[in-house]
């Protein structure tokens, strides 16, 4: 069996693709909970992604980790 060798490049996508699915799924939750019109559930969709990249205390990029 052969192990794959990711790059430092290709395992931050794959990290920010997996944040960018965690903010889509607590977007999904909150309008399906609290039946939230379209708009509402785009906007908190908008505010989420950015929120979760500047919680994530590794980030180098922005955010709580950044000096």
């Amino acid at each position: 069996m052969r192990k794959f060798k990711l790059s430092d490049k290709q395992k931050k996508a794959f990290k920010d693709y997996g944040l960018a699915v965690l903010a889509a799924a607590v977007t999904m939750g909150i309008g399906l909970a609290t039946e939230l019109a379209p708009q509402y559930a785009v906007l908190i969709g908008a505010l989420a992604a950015p929120l979760v990249k500047w919680a994530n205390k590794n980030s180098k990029d922005y955010g709580v980790g950044t000096e």
